[in-house]
């Protein structure tokens, strides 16, 4: 699909259904929490829809909606009313496909340190490549690699040496 675009409310409707998980699961994995995932996703999704970027692929509307997604986390732990709040529940609300991946493994990624966790979601549970998890992140495949590595030890640790991440 060469230059997609957000032409039509159809347009919205085909990326909505097809990445809000995606978007929903980076922003609780980067917040670790409900309502703070659900406010980054709405954000995510109105910059996309104000903005109307012309993508020249679907791994590159992808590639914006990650990047997009880890930026608006960032800013909500910069924001003064993050800093503020206390959250007192962390709970992860059945949805239908959405972050019912209460497995033991998916809670430990997510309980890694926000550096390990962002790299092992995305090659893992996204399928990036090692190079594409640089790009997004800006950072060297050498850092991308190390923090890969450092997040199995950790996992294998928490887990009794049970993983799938290989």
């Amino acid at each position: 699909m060469p230059h997609l675009s957000l032409r039509t409310d159809d347009d919205v409707d085909y990326i909505l259904n097809k990445y809000a998980d995606t978007v929903y699961k980076i922003a609780y994995s980067q917040t670790k929490d409900k309502y703070h995932a659900e406010d980054v996703f709405q954000e995510v999704f109105l910059r996309l829809i104000k903005k109307k970027p012309v993508f020249d692929s679907e791994n590159h509307l992808k590639a914006w909606l990650i990047r997009v997604t880890i930026n608006c986390s960032k800013s909500i732990f910069l924001s003064s009313y993050f800093k503020k709040r206390t959250v007192l529940h962390e709970d992860i609300i059945d949805t239908k496909n959405t972050i019912t991946q209460k497995s033991e493994l998916y809670e430990a990624v997510l309980a890694l340190p926000k550096k390990y966790s962002r790299v092992i979601y995305l090659h893992y549970y996204e399928g990036y490549s090692v190079k594409e998890i640089a790009e997004l992140l800006t950072i060297k495949e050498a850092t991308v690699k190390t923090h890969l590595l450092r997040g199995r030890k950790q996992l294998k640790r928490v887990l009794g040496g049970r993983t799938n991440l290989e």
